[in-house]
């Protein structure tokens, strides 16, 4: 894939823009109630560590929404 890989350092914000399906996906990794209304500040790693989850979940879930990304998503797509 070419372009910008989401990374842990991805805000939120900006995933839910490029991947409408990390809603889900996020919310069945049992980060944050993106969906309900609460209001979601910050990176896909500090959503993840203030749940308590450990490191090497958080790695799985960024490797995990980058496989769900389109393979034509724009160049420079989440990078930091």
């Amino acid at each position: 894939m070419g372009g910008c890989l989401i990374e842990r350092t991805t805000p939120i914000e900006e995933l839910v823009a490029l991947l409408p399906d990390a809603v889900g996906y996020m919310m069945r990794a049992g980060i944050k109630c993106i969906a309900c209304g609460e209001p979601v500040w910050g990176t896909i790693e500090s959503a993840a560590q203030e749940k308590g989850l450990p490191q090497e979940r958080i790695d799985r879930i960024v490797a995990d929404l980058n496989a769900m990304l389109p393979s034509g998503a724009p160049e420079g797509t989440g990078c930091r």
